[in-house]
């Protein structure tokens, strides 16, 4: 029962793995791309059909061959050394163009793959609701690694896999006739009674292909589960590597760098203890796939030698049913040759199943979220919602039943204690953040005046000039010189015009610049830029008092010259003077929310 138990699991994780690699596979070749991709992959079914009866060939060369050895017959001998050459010629011809076109199905494929995970991964805000764990779910960790390993390796796995099963399968085919005609019968006495078994070879290469792999499965069957845990625990590391060369300053200003080397410890210590028990599995597993294989070559001779001795066979037959007999348990034992590979291609399938489900359900779950990349604009150029009610991603309540409303000349500035929701209360309106709801189905995404721009407390510089750096999120191009270097003036940042034109193409921004540098470069954004309506969260907070009082008035102007509005989160008192409406978060006793937001 516990066997029959076994095979029903295995079976159904077959059909589920299966099931997840076409779910995956199949968008490709129905894209845009599909006559190209369907062109490639019929062009390497081609190949290794070619390949096969290349194989085919040689084996009925080897039965003449050795024949010709063995009779001393030499004019046969040089005939065939010639016939040999056109056949390996045309077989490494063969081998050539199907590892070249392989290799370019492999890589227009992970192309397409890649493209469209990005697309989707950036689009509709999935790369943050995906950090947040949106709607209770765990979020996805670390979707660089599926994006640029997992897929390059699903790719060239699949393929791989794909033509190796198929090649196995029609050398099965090929040869299988041609061991079962050259075994011969084997007979044999039982109960007084004589028998004979046809196609003898043909049964024990199914016999020790069959006992090979149901003894590799058992040993080898915790590699699949390893492997899954060995690609998150690399990933965690590399992760965790990549946020302190982020954080450097911080953890060097803080003397943090024991407690990192701890954690990056503690990290590397499990990426260490999964792969020994990896490798304890993988050394068992090669114990046996190496007795396994070594005696694959002899084991056929073995056989078939009674035969042979007694003069029913020439050496070229015997020669040949080894051949064929290797083939023929090769393609038999194409499970066991290809378990360890097997096994990290189900890890990386999952993986990749996972990212795109979870992707999947923030489009289906999330409509209170924009689903486009540009939230939807407001027909009367105010800011009105209905009556949100907003939490935080455990299911706390922060505001309940809470009506906004912005007019065109209005300057607001949103107060409260930290960790109050004043910051979520700027990506509700940016329609970013999921958990918000809302009695009027059509209130979500917020409906932004058009010109709308949002400013966080710590600004992105993407890798590269600083005309890059200013410029984000559009490119250089669409602004001129002048523009550029007047915004830089305008945000107190004119020592830095003298290195729009140096030969900055890989700076790292975020890093070379401090704290209110970057904020001040973000503030040359908005007035580069222009916006109606700007949305400002502590984007002053690391500016020196005296700067801020110089560039709050001018940003205030900005706005309100186009007939816009200004929106604000500061701490810090002085900044009230630039704003004649307050929201303020104030504790709410009756547990419907912890805070109420009350308008002054």
């Amino acid at each position: 029962m516990n066997a029959i138990r076994a095979v029903r699991e295995n079976w159904h994780k077959s059909r589920l793995q299966l099931s997840r690699v076409w779910a995956l596979s199949l968008p490709y070749f129905q894209s845009e791309d599909r006559w190209r991709a369907r062109g490639l992959l019929a062009a390497c079914v081609g190949l290794n059909l070619g390949m096969v009866y290349m194989l085919v060939l040689l084996n009925d060369w080897n039965r003449v061959f050795y024949d010709a050895l063995q009779n001393r017959n030499a004019e046969v001998f040089w005939h065939q050394l010639g016939v040999f050459g056109l056949l390996a010629a045309g077989y490494i011809l063969i081998a050539v163009y199907r590892f070249y076109l392989t290799q370019l199905l492999e890589l227009r494929w992970r192309a397409w793959m890649t493209r469209d995970y990005l697309q989707r991964w950036l689009s509709h805000h999935a790369f943050y609701q995906l950090e947040l764990g949106a709607h209770g779910g765990e979020g996805t960790d670390n979707p660089d690694q599926r994006i640029q390993e997992d897929v390059q390796q699903f790719t060239a796995d699949t393929v791989s896999l794909s033509l190796g099963l198929l090649d196995a399968s029609v050398t099965l085919l090929s040869f299988i006739g041609i061991l079962w005609t050259l075994s011969g019968g084997f007979a044999f006495a039982l109960g007084g009674n004589s028998y004979e078994l046809p196609g003898f070879m043909v049964w024990a290469a199914v016999g020790y292909a069959l006992a090979g792999s149901l003894i590799g499965h058992w040993i080898g069957k915790p590699m699949a589960q390893l492997n899954f845990a060995q690609q998150r625990y690399e990933a965690d590391f590399r992760h965790h590597l990549m946020r302190v060369r982020e954080y450097s300053e911080a953890i060097a200003l803080e003397r943090g760098h024991c407690v990192e080397r701890a954690a990056l410890s503690q990290r590397f210590e499990r990426v260490v203890d999964n792969f020994l028990r990896l490798l304890r599995v993988q050394k068992r597993y090669t114990w046996f796939n190496s007795g396994y294989g070594q005696l694959a070559m002899v084991f056929p001779i073995v056989v078939a030698s009674p035969r042979y001795f007694s003069g029913a066979i020439q050496l070229g037959e015997l020669m040949q049913i080894s051949s064929a007999f290797g083939q023929v348990q090769e393609s038999l034992s194409w499970f066991i040759s290809n378990y360890s590979r097997l096994a990290a291609w189900q890890a990386t399938t999952l993986r990749l199943t996972s990212f795109q489900d979870r992707m999947l359900a923030l489009q289906q779950a999330l409509p209170r979220v924009s689903h486009s990349d540009d939230a939807p604009v407001s027909t009367d150029g105010a800011l009105h919602t209905a009556a949100l009610t907003l939490s935080l991603p455990n299911g706390e309540v922060l505001l309940a039943d809470t009506a906004l409303s912005i007019e065109p000349g209005a300057t607001v500035l949103i107060r409260g204690p930290s960790g109050c929701g004043k910051s979520t209360l700027l990506r509700v309106l940016a329609g970013i953040w999921p958990h918000v709801d809302s009695a009027d189905p059509h209130a979500l995404p917020v409906a932004l005046p058009e010109g709308s721009l949002f400013l966080p407390q710590r600004p992105y510089f993407p890798v590269g000039s600083l005309r890059q750096a200013l410029a984000y999120p559009q490119t250089p191009e669409h602004h001129s010189d002048a523009q550029l270097r007047e915004a830089l003036t305008q945000a107190r940042l004119a020592h830095l015009i003298e290195r729009l034109d140096g030969p900055d193409e890989d700076v790292h921004w975020g890093q070379q610049l401090s704290g209110g540098e970057q904020q001040r470069l973000a503030l040359a954004r908005v007035f580069l830029r222009q916006p109606r309506w700007l949305f400002l969260d502590e984007a002053t907070s690391a500016l020196d008092e005296a700067t801020e009082q110089a560039l709050y008035p001018q940003l205030r102007e900005l706005v309100l010259s186009q007939g816009g509005a200004l929106v604000s989160i500061a701490h810090r008192p002085g900044v009230a003077a630039y704003h004649a409406q307050q929201w303020i978060f104030e504790p709410r006793t009756d547990g419907r929310a912890r805070f109420a937001l009350v308008t002054r």
